[in-house]
């Protein structure tokens, strides 16, 4: 295990909780403005990015950056930029997200009200939750192990079935041959979330970085929060409510296909 200043670790946080709520208030200010809780999607890859941003700069003494300061920085930056980019796109142009549109309709009290309460603020609890190793790992001093490389693989994995299924799916979608179809090829064969799979992986890769002190193990609750929501909570588990109901033979579908781990598909 390598070195980590625990007491710069704990205003690494403190500083990184005020970035959270700063960033998540004027995103949510925005949210109210346009009247679109969809923003909260884009916002959420770019915290991450500003936490790391700010993390350097409160962890950075002016002697250089260690090398596990600055592999965290390029990871999350490479991971949030293009995660933040791709929903960008996506939602550009568009209504509401009907999960949201639904969402707030069903709630029943003001914009702004479900805005905050519903939105903003549980996903500002959860990005400072999951960032957490990015905050103390920050702090880490020395080299980089066999455990942060290790990282860095696992996240490299998860990298690659976020981006190509992101993109398998939006080139499906953009043949109208295929509107009202289920997506089952490529990696969507093996997983009915090739990319909330890699999302999972990608946060277990970057806290194996910072478990690289103990200070970093310590933060093991940001991959298994991610994995939770990803599987039971605003990921697959709400999407599949919506796919259910709008995509007929989406039951047969969920049959033959894992709902999370890549597995060979089972035989009809």
């Amino acid at each position: 295990m390598i070195a980590n200043d625990g007491s710069h670790s704990l205003l690494t946080l403190a500083i990184g909780l005020a970035t959270v709520v700063v960033f998540m208030g004027v995103c949510m200010a925005i949210s109210v403005r346009v009247q679109k809780l969809t923003v909260v999607d884009t916002a959420w890859p770019l915290g991450f990015v500003l936490v790391a941003v700010v993390s350097v700069f409160v962890t950075n003494a002016g002697d250089g950056m260690p090398a596990p300061q600055l592999l965290l920085l390029v990871l999350v930056t490479l991971w949030g930029l293009r995660l933040a980019a791709h929903l960008y796109h996506r939602n550009s142009g568009k209504d509401e997200d009907p999960r949201y549109a639904e969402l707030a309709e069903a709630d029943g009290r003001s914009f702004a009200q479900v805005a905050l309460t519903r939105v903003f603020l549980p996903q500002g609890i959860a990005m400072f939750l999951v960032a957490t190793p990015v905050m103390v790992g920050m702090n880490n001093l020395g080299v980089v192990g066999w455990l942060g490389w290790l990282g860095v693989a696992v996240w490299a994995v998860g990298l690659f079935f976020e981006a190509v299924g992101d993109w398998q799916l939006a080139q499906f979608k953009k043949d109208p041959d295929n509107k009202g179809k289920i997506m089952d090829q490529g990696l969507w064969r093996y997983t009915r979330h090739p990319n909330y799979f890699g999302d999972a992986c990608v946060w277990a890769g970057i806290w194996l970085v910072a478990a690289s002190s103990w200070a970093g193990v310590a933060t093991v609750v940001s991959p298994i929060a991610m994995t939770i929501f990803l599987t039971k909570v605003t990921g697959a588990a709400n999407n599949e409510k919506g796919m259910r109901k709008s995509k007929p033979g989406y039951d047969e579908y969920v049959r033959r296909t894992s709902g999370f781990i890549p597995l060979p598909p089972k035989k009809a």
